[in-house]
């Protein structure tokens, strides 16, 4: 199978890309570098360095003959898209919609999209939060995310493309990118090594749905099955009908991943606290039954075996000299 992965070169994406080479099918990833790194890629895979925006993207589906797609590919940034709602809306509503396009003019067999649980909902009335909780996005990121989604609906049910949404959970671990906003765990992680001191924003006490990078793609490759099987997919109801929470049902607070961390990587300093960010979530964290019972799909490896494994790449790269 010929599979196109947007956005392939970043920190899931690469991951997803490595996970469909090893099950034999044939990958095709577009990225424009803007977040991502081509040094993440898989020499097994064909690149084209694009943004998904552009017109050319009709020529890459047509000679590469894409059969299904992969999603990854966002501007990911919540303050980023607060400062500027035109390009969070470019990249991840025109994108998007540039991308649905040539999977109609080319005969795609299916989309697994990259959603965000953390993100759509809003502030829960309650927890862990269900796919069919109300939404009430509190950034321009959220709102394209959950646009995003409105979308793949539509064209599904008028036009049969299948799709299946992943609305993930705080996803961490190698090749996460420190200089971000969104990366906590290798920001701390980062620091922490270096022997700098992490930043706290608010009382710590915000709880998050920390999710390790193997049990994601794990879900796109359940998601992918499930889109080859056409197993549930008849396009009536709502966009909860299609959509999977993943994440593993327990919230963390900052405060705990931060002594989680200090233990996994040795550091004996304390966080400076800074006032809270505006517009940040206090809490959440997601129920992913439905995702254990239609894909097949539950978190396999605990937080602390996470932060484990992740620490040590942290590690390695500072010892080989990768910008870390």
């Amino acid at each position: 199978m010929r599979v196109l992965v947007t956005g392939g070169a970043g920190f899931i994406g690469s991951h997803v890309v490595d996970a469909l080479i090893a099950q034999g099918h044939e990958v095709v990833v577009v990225d424009d570098l803007s977040s991502g790194k081509e040094e993440n890629l898989s020499p097994a895979c064909r690149f084209y360095r694009l943004d998904i925006c552009s017109p050319d993207l009709e020529r890459i589906f047509r000679e590469e003959k894409i059969e299904f797609v992969n999603h990854h590919a966002a501007q990911i940034d919540v303050r980023r898209s607060v400062a500027s709602p035109e390009e969070d809306a470019r990249v991840n509503i025109q994108g998007l919609l540039n991308l649905l396009a040539n999977c109609l003019r080319f005969g795609v067999r299916g989309v697994v999209f990259a959603s965000s649980g953390g993100v759509v909902y809003g502030e829960p009335d309650e927890l862990p939060v269900k796919e069919t909780h109300p939404k009430g996005p509190l950034s321009p990121y959220g709102v394209s995310k959950l646009a995003a989604e409105y979308y793949l609906f539509y064209f599904a049910r008028v036009h049969g493309l299948p799709y299946v949404a992943l609305r993930y959970g705080n996803v961490y671990g190698p090749r996460q990118d420190p200089h971000g906003e969104a990366g906590v765990v290798a920001i701390f992680g980062r620091k922490m090594l270096r022997g700098e001191t992490p930043t706290i924003y608010g009382n710590g006490e915000q709880l998050r749905d920390y999710v390790y990078i193997e049990d994601v793609v794990r879900a796109n490759i359940l998601a992918t099955e499930k889109l080859l099987n056409k197993a549930g997919l008849a396009f009536a109801g709502s966009i909860d009908d299609f959509a999977y929470n993943i994440g593993t049902g327990r919230g963390t607070s900052v405060n705990e991943l931060f002594q989680l961390l200090k233990r996994a990587t040795g550091y004996e300093g304390a966080a400076v606290h800074r006032p809270e960010r505006a517009g940040e979530l206090r809490r959440i964290y997601l129920d992913a039954e439905k995702a254990a019972r239609e894909l097949g799909w539950q978190p396999q490896v605990g937080l602390e075996e996470g932060l484990l494994r992740t620490v040590e790449y942290l590690r390695e790269g500072a010892v080989e000299g990768r910008k870390i």
